[in-house]
């Protein structure tokens, strides 16, 4: 059974900073691209950082500079360290674990950036 469990969500003002960490389990961790996706109420989900088997990192034009994807293979773990926060980042975010024409889905954190 799969299993990706996020967390590190939560209230951060301005400025501030969080880290998410998805855990997973039921996967060869090592072999699959991770990403970290975004919704916002009445928007659409959005790509914000992927991470592939290798190491290569991609990130959408308005994280750029703020916001950094990490893997530890020996954890089966994905993380999103995200400074300079900013309300338009506040979302729930999703970390999905993507190989070939399947991707495994966590059930999301709540990240609200608010004064």
């Amino acid at each position: 059974q799969v299993q990706l469990v996020e967390s590190g969500g939560g209230l951060v003002q301005p400025g501030g900073s969080l880290r998410l960490s998805c855990v997973t389990s039921g996967i060869i961790f090592s072999t699959y691209t991770m990403d970290w996706y975004r919704q916002a109420p009445g928007k659409q989900r959005e790509l914000v950082a992927s991470i592939t088997n290798g190491a290569r990192t991609n990130y959408a034009d308005s994280v750029k500079g703020r916001f950094t994807i990490s893997r530890d293979n020996a954890k089966d773990t994905v993380y999103l360290q995200m400074n300079s926060l900013k309300p338009e980042d506040t979302a729930v975010y999703y970390c999905g674990a993507r190989k070939r024409m399947s991707t495994y889905w966590g059930q999301g954190t709540q990240v609200t950036v608010s004064s």
